[in-house]
């Protein structure tokens, strides 16, 4: 994989790679090690590859709801036997149309199977279901079977899951709600979202925490499956990878008084206290490398300098040549005196010295950043670079979802061209400007497995 993935940078001609984002599979380990090595040949690797290796954050949420619902496998269990039941036959999924029209039923959408190893398709399935529970409850009406077929039924495991209950709903969409929502920020790419990372998994750490303490038992449990995957991810600082803070730093709502508040509420005061630390020291290491490359390039040079060069080169006044220089100078005064030294390295205390900026959900930080980067020109690019790492793989997958459905079993003869110039006029087409969602559209989708063979087939001969 790793040869792979050096032949392809090769091939774009990159040779820089900040981090890699990918799954929590042991084989990536191994990948990032050997791509780490291969960037320290060319000599590209900053800070020796520390900094690499991101985890998705969608797959880590995928592991951690995963093990929290087993407690829920009966509630989804029961739900799951009851949609395959209606949309097994054309017959009865009419009958079941019935039924929604006979109780009142308004909903439009209709139901929608799961893939099992696909939390968030449960949930869907789950949130589409529960628009239709008076149909459920008075389905055995129009359908003779139903009601054999809930108590008859097995499961894959042998077991009977039994007919519905009305707690299934509330015990399975509330729980699940929440960790959906979360996915769907994390995973998209037309944003940043590594600058809330951190705050999501304090976040969510303080939920768990509330849900250990509730009187439920039944939501005690849930809790207490899903935080033994949570500490083994997000509880072992040496496993995060600093950026995650970092970013977090480098949003001006944030900054270090917010970092090293949540790291003493996730690790304890000492601990916590310890880490902010370790995480400063690696901030003004990364900062003194940045500090290097772009310190004789043009982005050090000052507004009021190049606004001096500008004016040089449209008059020949001595005086106002003679009057640049000297506001050159004065800025150039105020600016060393704000920093308390002379060297470009001090933008990073004077950032971190400067208040926070207020807490808004409309906050832009990439126009902050653009605002305030004649202030801080070196941190500006390190926040630039910082602020692009995505924390999730989300999109990339669904890349290859999308070439997997052009080139299927019946055009698997079509070349490496047309399925890259299919897959990029497919893209350009669904050009839309609201935020990836990882939510499939099942209504086209189930369209598509209307679609007449004998049509198929002509697609076929057309390629």
């Amino acid at each position: 994989m790793a040869k792979a993935i050096r032949d392809c940078l090769l091939e774009w001609k990159l040779d820089k790679v900040f981090t890699i984002a990918v799954d929590n599979a042991s084989s990536n380990d191994v990948t990032v090690k050997k791509l780490s090595k291969q960037l320290d040949m060319w000599k590209t690797n900053m800070m020796s590859g520390k900094h690499l290796h991101v985890r998705c954050m969608t797959h880590i949420l995928n592991l951690i709801v995963q093990d929290g619902s087993k407690e829920l496998d009966v509630s989804v269990t029961r739900v799951r036997n009851i949609v395959r039941y209606v949309r097994s036959s054309p017959a009865r999924t009419l009958k079941f149309k019935q039924c929604c029209a006979h109780v009142k039923v308004e909903c439009t959408k209709t139901l929608c199977l799961d893939v099992p190893t696909r939390w968030n398709s449960t949930y869907l399935m789950l949130d589409m279901a529960q628009h239709f529970e008076k149909a459920f409850d008075k389905f055995h009406l129009f359908d003779d079977g139903f009601s054999t077929y809930q108590c008859s039924h097995l499961c894959e495991d042998g077991s009977s899951a039994g007919p519905l209950e009305s707690d299934d709903w509330v015990n399975v969409i509330e729980f699940l709600a929440r960790f959906h929502e979360l996915t769907k920020k994390v995973s998209g790419s037309r944003y940043v979202t590594c600058n809330s990372h951190f705050e999501d998994v304090s976040e969510l750490y303080c939920y768990l925490k509330m849900c250990l303490a509730s009187e439920d038992e039944y939501l005690r449990k849930m809790a207490e499956q899903m935080q033994e995957k949570f500490k083994k991810y997000w509880c072992e600082p040496e496993k995060m990878n600093t950026m995650i803070f970092i970013a977090s730093v480098l949003d001006p709502r944030n900054k270090f008084e917010y970092v090293e508040g949540t790291l003493e509420e996730l690790f304890g005061e000492e601990k916590g206290k310890k880490i902010n630390v370790e995480v400063y020291a690696y901030m003004n290491s990364l900062f003194g490398e940045y500090l290097k490359k772009y310190s004789t390039g043009s982005c050090h040079q000052s507004p009021s300098s190049s606004t001096s060069s500008n004016n040089t080169s449209n008059t020949s006044s001595g005086s106002v040549i003679s009057a640049s220089k000297i506001r050159t100078k004065l800025s150039l005064k105020k600016q060393k005196e704000d920093n308390g030294s002379g060297g470009a390295k001090s933008e990073l205390d004077k950032y971190i010295s400067e208040e926070q900026e207020p807490f808004s959900e409309e906050f832009d930080i990439m126009s902050w950043w653009k605002t305030h980067a004649p202030r801080f020109p070196i941190l500006s690019e390190l926040a630039r670079d910082v602020l692009a790492i995505p924390i999730s793989s989300v999109a990339s997958k669904c890349a290859f979802s999308t070439s997997g459905r052009i080139l299927d079993s019946f055009r698997s003869s079509l070349t490496p061209k047309c399925v890259q110039a299919l897959i990029c006029v497919q893209d350009w087409l669904r050009e839309e400007k609201n935020p990836i969602s990882v939510e499939e559209d099942l209504k086209y989708l189930e369209e598509l497995e209307l679609v007449p063979h004998s049509r198929g087939c002509k697609g076929v001969f057309s390629n």
